[in-house]
Parts: C-alpha cells; sequence; structure tokens
C-alpha cells in the first residue's frame, strides 16, 4: 500500500529539505538516520557519564562534610582528627602521651569533645 503525501520537511540531522512520504519522517534518508541515532547515544554516555560523577562528588562531600560532627559529644580518633584538622596519628600520640583521654569502645577509641576542645583553653 502506497502512500499519496508528499510532505515538505527538514531534515532534523542535516539541515535540508526533502519531500516526506509519512507524517512521522524526521531525516532525510538511513545515512542521516544513523549518523542521529549514533549522535543520540553518545550523548546519552556522556550525560551517563556526568550524572555518575557528579553523584560520587556529592558521595565524596557527604564524608567529608566536618559539620557531620559538630553536634557530637563523643568522637572516634577518625572524628577527632577531621574536627582539629590534624592526621590520626597526631591524636593517637596525644592520647599516649596522657594529654588526651580516650576510652576504649568495642575496637573503637573514644574521646570526649570537651577534651578536645579544652586543649585550646
Amino acid at each position: 500500500m502506497s502512500s499519496n503525501l508528499f510532505i515538505p520537511k527538514t531534515c532534523k540531522h542535516c539541515g535540508n529539505a526533502f519531500t516526506a512520504r509519512t507524517t512521522v519522517t524526521k531525516y532525510c534518508g538511513d545515512t542521516c538516520a544513523k549518523r542521529a541515532y549514533k549522535a543520540r547515544k553518545r550523548q546519552e554516555k556522556i550525560q551517563a557519564t556526568l550524572t555518575e560523577d557528579m553523584q560520587q562528588q556529592k558521595q565524596v562531600v557527604e564524608v567529608r562534610n566536618p559539620n557531620a560532627v559538630n553536634n557530637k559529644d563523643f568522637l572516634s580518633v577518625t572524628e577527632a582528627s577531621q574536627l582539629i584538622g590534624v592526621s590520626r596519628w597526631t591524636i593517637q600520640r596525644m592520647i599516649q602521651q596522657g594529654r588526651l583521654k580516650a576510652v576504649p569502645f568495642g575496637r573503637k577509641r573514644i574521646v570526649a569533645r570537651w577534651q578536645i576542645e579544652n586543649l585550646f583553653n
């Protein structure tokens, strides 16, 4: 069954004028349709990569957010080091020297927040 339609259109990919035989035709030929498909798939991959990168950056920001420890009364050695901005080993040395008191809690050592604040008073 052939169509008696002759619809003047512009190709969505190359921009050339052509005569379409159906109402849903977007491209002037098979070559433009394939090139448009490849361009669309390439853009989808780029967008997926960008979205994934943004999610990873958001997770990194959440993990390294020092505000998460600002409202805790008791901190682990890692959290205490993040709060002050020193390495974990510096906090460990301070505990060994007796400048900070840490209480063993399971496999962790917990430091009271007021002890860290008293270091600077």
